[in-house]
């Protein structure tokens, strides 16, 4: 079984709603299984991104806060 290293994604200092729109766009290039890791600084994020995740049937793996920074680990599960 191989470990497939994370795709990282960078937003800080985007404003909705362009953290959501990346990382919608991000995960459309992504196969099954593949895992993107998000960091945003927009507050909005905490809220829109479990909600595009959710809407689109892939998995929120991680959300977290460390100081102004929000990540997430989110696993491609739709085609």
């Amino acid at each position: 079984m191989s470990v497939v290293e994370p795709v990282r994604l960078d937003l800080s200092g985007l404003k909705c709603p362009l953290p959501v729109l990346r990382t919608r766009k991000a995960l459309r290039h992504l196969p099954p299984g593949a895992l993107l890791e998000v960091v945003c600084t927009d507050p909005m994020s905490a809220i829109d991104i479990p909600n595009m995740v959710r809407e689109s049937g892939d998995i929120l793996r991680e959300k977290r806060k460390e100081n102004a920074f929000l990540f997430f680990r989110i696993e491609k599960v739709a085609p």
